[in-house]
């Protein structure tokens, strides 16, 4: 039996991850009428989030940061500390910032979303003059993909690799057991404001991604070698999916996609969560003007980067280790506004284009540019036959 509740609303949000919570509360804050539906709509999220301070928006407090790295490390041939401060995002202070005290919160599942209706698994129907769809990406299957293996790690057994108030962006060093002729990965290692650090190994841009159990073996290779020892019994993270969502077409009767959903996963990094964060204002103004959000948002300019970053990506995901360090030392000696235009602006094409022009141009050997830009390997690592999980006595053993 269906039943609608509270009428129409102005703006219907489906899906309270940080995304979907910050766009619902922000437009709480504008004072209009909004609903919100989440299978678990109070819990902590379970993924770690980070970015650069400098790309969050003013609105958010100081308590939404749980540990802040002045200048971050990246290692390609040499170690580059990056004059940039990044943050570790806090779960708890994030949530509590964007409370939903006047919205109404609705437990439940969507089976179908719509431009102005939401049904639930229970038949109840949502309306709004507005549907935001913040689920999430679809499933991966063979997309490419951003797949990490974390491990807890407590910050005196860490120290070794990450001192206090230090981190590890990206660690391409040989340290990883890795042979030159397996798909590359990196480790990214940052202390999370808690005592203890996250070390993950991390692939980016693989059709499919790469398993879980060979991401562990990587990151335990890397710990090895630099005298950490762990028990075997530490919380662990993991992340599995795609990273290629294209932006929503414009002037379609549809629910708007936003968030990771709606083309804001940054394709050749893998994070979300500042961008979404940031264009939830822009979002909501369109929708008070009576103006397409999906416009607002994707003008031709932020277009225009994301088909570029896509050839990034592409040019990423073919990559030998060798060839991957060559390139991430290109282009950490590229401008900062170069770096930037990559790494977080939306629409910063022009800067964009000659980042990844010159990236391209002082990658040595000369021939391994054709790789970067298609022209050879285009589909390296497509099927590659990963070694099978060991079992799990072997696995508790490690």
């Amino acid at each position: 039996m269906s039943a609608t509740v509270g009428g129409e609303f102005e703006l219907c949000v489906v899906g309270l991850g940080p995304t979907g919570r910050a766009l619902a509360h922000r437009a709480m804050r504008a004072g209009l009428r909004v609903v919100a539906v989440d299978p678990r709509p109070d819990r902590l999220w379970p993924e770690t989030f980070s970015c650069w301070i400098d790309e969050l928006p003013e609105w958010l407090p100081a308590s939404a940061i749980a540990q802040r790295i002045e200048a971050p490390t990246v290692w390609t041939k040499t170690a580059h500390r990056i004059p940039r401060p990044y943050c570790v995002l806090s779960k708890p202070g994030l949530h509590a910032a964007l409370a939903l005290d006047d919205a109404t919160v609705i437990t439940g599942r969507a089976t179908r979303v719509d431009t102005h209706e939401v049904e639930l698994r229970d038949g109840t129907i949502l309306r709004a003059a507005t549907v935001f769809d913040c689920r999430g990406v679809p499933a991966l299957g063979r997309r490419r993909a951003a797949s990490a293996h974390g491990i807890f790690v407590a910050a005196e057994t860490a120290a070794p690799m990450i001192a206090e108030g230090e981190g590890l962006l990206l660690d391409w060093r040989p340290e990883n057991g890795a042979g030159p002729d397996e798909p590359p990965s990196f480790l990214y290692a940052v202390p999370l404001g808690d005592g203890t650090v996250i070390f993950e190994e991390t692939s980016l841009g693989l059709r499919g991604g790469m398993p879980q159990h060979e991401l562990r073996r990587r990151t335990l290779h890397r710990l090895a070698t630099h005298g950490i020892r762990i028990e075997g019994t530490e919380p662990t993270e993991a992340a599995h999916y795609p990273i290629d969502q294209p932006p929503p077409k414009k002037g379609v009767a549809q629910a708007v996609p936003f968030g990771s959903r709606g083309g804001m996963m940054h394709p050749c990094t893998g994070y979300s969560v500042a961008d979404s964060l940031t264009l939830a204002d822009t979002a909501i103004a369109a929708v008070r003007a009576g103006r397409d959000p999906i416009e607002a948002l994707w003008p031709w300019r932020a277009r225009l980067v994301y088909w570029m970053r896509m050839r990034g990506l592409w040019g990423l995901g073919r990559l030998t280790t060798d060839q991957s360090t060559a390139m991430f030392e290109a282009f950490f000696t590229e401008s900062e506004r170069g770096q930037r235009a990559l790494l977080s602006a939306h629409d910063d094409y022009t800067a964009l284009g000659a980042v990844l022009f010159n990236t391209v141009a002082h990658t040595w050997p000369f021939r391994w540019r054709y790789d970067l830009v298609g022209w050879t390997n285009r589909d390296r690592w497509v099927d590659f036959p990963f070694a099978a999980a060991p079992e799990r006595s072997e696995r508790r053993a490690g």
